[in-house]
């Protein structure tokens, strides 16, 4: 059982660092993309003297600043803190509908399911 956790654990921390990688590649590619909008649509704002033309701006920020947070800043850690306050203080949101699942209940599940397929 311990050598089971020590696995799940190890996996979960692979996956984990995966998605950080691909987040930091991510924002790579946006980072160029950003700069390269940002650049374009002040370029076009001032050639068109109209200053709506750099408002896709706002929005490409607020994406940029996420996934900069959460490649290299502290969202995770933000996200691990409010976790830990769910499991303190609201554990009752994470409880399952119909209660947890019970060996009987999955007993009954597998039985009713395979009385289904025998008819047919």
């Amino acid at each position: 059982l311990e050598r089971q956790l020590l696995m799940q654990n190890q996996m979960r921390e692979r996956q984990t660092a995966m998605q950080i990688a691909w987040t930091r590649e991510f924002l790579k590619y946006f980072g160029t993309f950003f700069g390269l909008a940002a650049v374009g649509l002040t370029a076009g704002a001032i050639k068109k003297k109209n200053p709506v033309v750099v408002m896709p701006i706002v929005p490409l920020s607020f994406i940029f600043a996420y996934q900069y947070d959460l490649g290299y800043g502290t969202l995770l850690q933000r996200i691990k803190g409010e976790a830990e306050n769910i499991l303190d203080t609201e554990s009752t949101l994470l409880e399952l509908p119909k209660g947890p699942l019970t060996y009987e209940n999955l007993e009954k599940m597998r039985r009713s399911q395979s009385k289904f397929f025998i008819e047919k």
